[in-house]
């Protein structure tokens, strides 16, 4: 009889992850752009082709889990699971997470922030500060202790493009990639050079100021995540490690504890 598997899912402003765990490996892993406007029947759809490629079975999945930053999303993923997997999703939230929170009002975090908080913590040990590149790029801190003390909401990269596409009449859209060199000596080459190395020094700067206010005479983890953050692994001075996987990780982790909470 095949392992049961667990079905993560990570809804975000651009795009929804979904892995399928096998114990704490994951076994197949899809990501769905543009998804904030489909019915439960849409993702299945999907979802369910992917799955028949994978070779794996519906009714191998025994457990959900979902973080996500999109309620309007929220009803049609845990219709997907219930209708479709036999199984009631749990979504993570500040309140039933086993994560101390520094802040007063936890409603306000993103579900997404505070479970890669738990994921640095377990993975790559504290303090430590998780850096997620997804349609905003997010900065947050967890402190020796394992706290989460809170941190930063920077504009994406791609929002920061659209943005100086929309508003420049002359400037085209361009590509993100890694320039040679800083100093650009065409339109196309000094906006990518703006985008990319104006960026470097964002983190970077951001990453010295929140490591001298948060964690004086220590030196934290620096934990990248999301769609671009391999871009910058060796760009920025300092990094530890680029998870792709941290979000999802995180989840694993989250529900693992559950159940071991539920059993004893």
């Amino acid at each position: 009889m095949a392992e049961k598997l667990l079905l993560a899912i990570d809804a975000g402003n651009t795009n929804i992850s979904f892995a399928l765990f096998e114990g704490d490996t994951v076994k197949a892993s899809f990501r769905l752009g543009d998804a904030h406007h489909k019915t439960a029947d849409d993702y299945a759809v999907w979802l369910l082709q992917l799955l028949h490629w994978n070779k794996i079975v519906a009714s191998d999945i025994d457990a959900a889990i979902i973080a996500s930053v999109v309620p309007e999303v929220d009803y049609p993923l845990s219709q997907l699971c219930q209708r479709y997997f036999g199984v009631n999703p749990f979504f993570t939230n500040a309140q039933q997470l086993a994560l101390n929170i520094a802040l007063p009002n936890v409603e306000e975090i993103g579900a997404d922030r505070l479970v890669n908080a738990i994921a640095a913590r377990e993975y790559y040990g504290c303090p430590a500060i998780v850096i997620d590149f997804g349609t905003a790029t997010t900065f947050d801190l967890i402190d020796s202790q394992g706290t989460y003390q809170g941190g930063v909401i920077a504009p994406g990269l791609n929002l920061s493009l659209d943005a100086l596409y929309h508003a420049a009449a002359k400037l085209p859209r361009v590509a993100i990639v890694r320039p040679e060199k800083v100093v650009g000596t065409s339109t196309v080459t000094a906006m990518q050079a703006g985008l990319y190395w104006g960026y470097v020094g964002l983190i970077e700067g951001l990453v010295s100021r929140l490591s001298a206010e948060a964690f004086p005479g220590q030196t934290p983890k620096i934990i990248t995540t999301g769609g671009l953050g391999s871009l910058f692994t060796d760009a920025v001075r300092g990094i530890t490690a680029h998870d792709a996987d941290l979000t999802l990780k995180g989840l694993y982790h989250i529900h693992t504890t559950r159940m071991k909470t539920q059993k004893s």
